[in-house]
């Protein structure tokens, strides 16, 4: 084999090692340092704050990390307060409505299940299955299957409740650590600010600092460009389901509206969290024409996300309309509904590691042994 082949083969060899290495670092470490991240990163949103208050008021550093982290606290458990009171609250409305209609629903039942039609189709069944007993075994088999397999859903669907009840309650007291110590790492972190910004300037070497500081800039300017995109498609999903309620002649539609941009957030449910359960319960009390109109209303949402999310999430993150549909419906396909966030942020990175001259420069260490011409 050719001497500068081989060479090349080795350095490829290293650099797909020290990526892998990477990756397992970055997936086994992750859990240790995370309370240090979370504290990183609220110490990141609150330099503005700590700045403005030093500026303005001249106070110590240690005063205003102090005032930021216990404002950052306050507005953070109130709205976790007040979210976890209307849940609470919802649902015991919730439960009151279903106990207090469940006499009705069961009247309704009963007699939609002895109206004629339905018993006229029973007769008919009957006759059929007790006229060609030779497919009866198919029949009992199909039934069977049929059986079988709601009470396995329905068998998943309650462990699967049960089981992430019990690791939630399970993970409280970690859930409780983690916070006290990202609380902590915030505050020295906060503190120290400018002193480790410098100590980190001076044990990163050169030719590093100059892409990680530009990844960063691209990486910011893409993570304040997303979170535009999500306040762009909650605002037209809100504007769509006021207009659509304001139509319907809904009580409270702009509230309504409002709330349910908001439920858009959800990354596994979205819209449909709050709609579906509200047409179905509209069949389910006759209301037929909110029912159908709402159904309309989340069909009319749905084919618009469809449609306007690729276009601002590329305009907002500064990618091209076809990549960013490309990584949503790879990101579906492989992580399922999560996917539509991994896929975008993964193209994100690369396009990111690709301005900054990585990939370049990885490639010309395997070619030529060395990250630039010079």
């Amino acid at each position: 084999m050719d001497r500068t082949l081989q060479q090349q083969l080795l350095r490829g060899l290293w650099v797909a090692l020290w990526a892998l290495a990477a990756v397992a670092a970055l997936y086994y470490l992750t859990p240790l340092v995370a309370p240090f991240l979370f504290g990183w990163l609220i110490a990141y949103i609150l330099n503005p704050l700590v700045h403005f208050l030093q500026k303005r008021t001249r106070a110590p550093r240690w005063l205003a990390v102090t005032v930021s982290l216990l404002l950052f606290l306050g507005i953070s458990v109130g709205l976790i307060t007040i979210a976890v009171t209307n849940i609470v609250l919802e649902i015991n409305d919730l439960s009151a409505l279903i106990q207090s209609n469940m006499e009705k629903w069961k009247t309704s039942f009963t007699a939609f299940v002895n109206s004629d039609h339905i018993q006229h189709l029973i007769t008919r069944i009957t006759t059929y299955y007790n006229e060609n007993p030779q497919y009866q075994d198919t029949i009992n088999s199909n039934l069977n299957s049929t059986g079988k397999t709601v009470t396995d859903f329905v068998s998943r669907a309650v462990s699967f409740v049960v089981n992430n009840v019990l690791y939630l309650a399970a993970s409280l007291p970690n859930m409780a650590t983690v916070t006290v110590v990202a609380l902590l790492a915030a505050f020295l972190i906060s503190f120290d600010w400018n002193r480790l910004n410098r100590k980190l300037g001076e044990w990163t070497p050169g030719f590093v600092a100059r892409p990680v500081r530009l990844i960063w800039i691209d990486l910011q300017k893409a993570l304040f460009g997303y979170m535009r995109a999500q306040l762009i498609l909650i605002s037209i999903t809100a504007m769509f389901v006021i207009i659509g309620l304001l139509i319907l002649r809904v009580e409270y539609a702009i509230t309504i509206g409002l709330l349910i941009g908001f439920v858009d957030l959800l990354p596994y449910l979205g819209t449909g969290a709050a709609m579906v359960p509200w047409i179905i319960f509209c069949f389910i009390q006759d209301n037929y024409y909110l029912g159908i109109g709402l159904s309309i209303l989340y069909g009319i949402i749905l084919v618009a996300r469809q449609i306007l999310e690729p276009k601002i999430l590329a305009t907002s993150i500064g990618l091209e309309a076809l990549p960013t549909l490309i990584a949503m419906y790879v990101g579906l396909k492989l992580f399922g509904f999560l996917g539509l966030i991994i896929g975008p942020v993964t193209l994100i990175l690369l396009t990111t590691f690709q301005r900054s001259g990585v990939f370049r420069d990885l490639w010309r260490y395997i070619r030529h042994g060395k990250a630039s011409d010079a």
